[in-house]
């Protein structure tokens, strides 16, 4: 089985919102960019809330996200996984990301959004047990992965709207 390993964050130090997926798939992994998949909705999304259009290079989309204040993740380093589905992620082989570090790094950060369940599950069990308690607000959104056919892009983007509100929310 491959090993895998994720891309470095897409950050500011003033960040105050971070999305975090599971692990690139293959379209992104060969395009080294994050959510390059051309079915995956995360680019028409934010381009809806924030303006970072698909159509727009991609250099010029992160730093749209940036000057949004929004920084860019995945939870895992490594996992071994054969083809792009998180389903396929051998569990064992799963190495998360430094977020200790990166958290220092960015003291502005008040919410946490996962882009789907395997984000957050595999957060929640393999880095927030090793972290302090840090105040973040922590909210799963619909994941925007083709495979999710059961959400509509209307409706996932009346979820994602939660990342615009941003500070407004309350911490959970």
């Amino acid at each position: 089985m491959p090993l895998i390993h994720s891309f470095p964050p897409i950050e500011t130090p003033t960040a105050r919102i971070l999305i975090l997926g599971s692990m690139p798939g293959g379209a992104s992994l060969r395009a080294e960019q994050y959510y390059a998949h051309p079915r995956n909705l995360f680019w028409p999304i934010l381009g809806d809330l924030v303006g970072a259009h698909p159509g727009l290079p991609y250099p010029a989309r992160l730093e749209i996200l940036k000057s949004a204040g929004i920084a860019l993740w995945d939870v895992l380093q490594s996992c071994e996984r054969e083809g792009s589905l998180d389903s396929q992620i051998t569990p064992l082989s799963i190495v998360p990301n430094n977020f200790a570090d990166f958290f220092a790094h960015h003291p502005n950060i008040q919410h946490v959004f996962f882009n789907g369940a395997m984000a957050e599950t595999t957060f929640r069990r393999h880095v927030l047990t090793t972290l302090p308690p840090l105040g973040y607000g922590y909210h799963r959104l619909p994941s925007t992965s083709p495979a999710n056919a059961a959400f509509s892009f209307a409706r996932r983007l009346e979820a994602w709207q939660l990342i615009t509100a941003g500070t407004q929310l309350s911490s959970t």
